[in-house]
């Protein structure tokens, strides 16, 4: 009598469940790791992680694809800024700040049209350090901006500002990253 020895089907399933659930799941563990890792090199990190984990493109598995994505993130947020200041424009009664806002609005004109898709291009070829110079200009235009409302003139942009400048420097911080290899 031969005897064979043979798996049970069951412990064959539970395996087969087993390793599809370790495929599975390894990815998302090691992606989860990486923006916590790369969010601790950066100047800002609960920005870093709850920016890069509130986007469904935050689950990005390289440094680069971050990068991405933050840079996507800043330049949505300084395009509703430049829509919000030509909205405060509109609606504004005083003289000063009406010319403190068109100020604004010289300034992230060119950061919405050029400087922020063209370090987002150079970003996904690999040009990384024009991309950081781009993308560090926004964070230099809001300071600009937010500077042009002094005395008793308080800027109805600080948060705004503020926000773009944090956004940027945490891009920047990425992409140095990048640029050390």
């Amino acid at each position: 009598m031969k005897t064979s020895i043979s798996s049970p089907p069951i412990f064959s399933l539970h395996l087969l469940l087993l390793l599809l659930l370790l495929t599975v799941s390894l990815p998302s563990i090691q992606c989860g790791d990486l923006v916590d890792q790369i969010c601790k090199q950066t100047p800002f990190y609960d920005l870093c992680i709850s920016t890069l984990r509130s986007n469904s493109k935050g689950t990005e598995s390289d440094v680069k694809g971050l990068a991405s994505v933050v840079a996507d993130i800043l330049l949505a947020n300084a395009t509703d800024t430049l829509n919000y200041i030509r909205a405060q424009i509109n609606q504004a009664s005083d003289p000063e700040m009406e010319r403190a806002l068109a100020y604004c609005a010289e300034l992230y004109i060119p950061v919405v049209k050029y400087n922020l898709p063209q370090a987002i291009e150079a970003l996904s070829k690999g040009q990384f350090e024009f991309a950081s110079d781009g993308l560090s200009d926004a964070a230099k235009e809001a300071d600009a901006c937010e500077k042009k409302f002094s005395g008793s003139m308080a800027s109805p942009l600080s948060d705004r500002n503020k926000l773009l400048h944090s956004l940027s420097d945490v891009a920047v911080a990425i992409v140095k990253i990048l640029l050390k290899g």
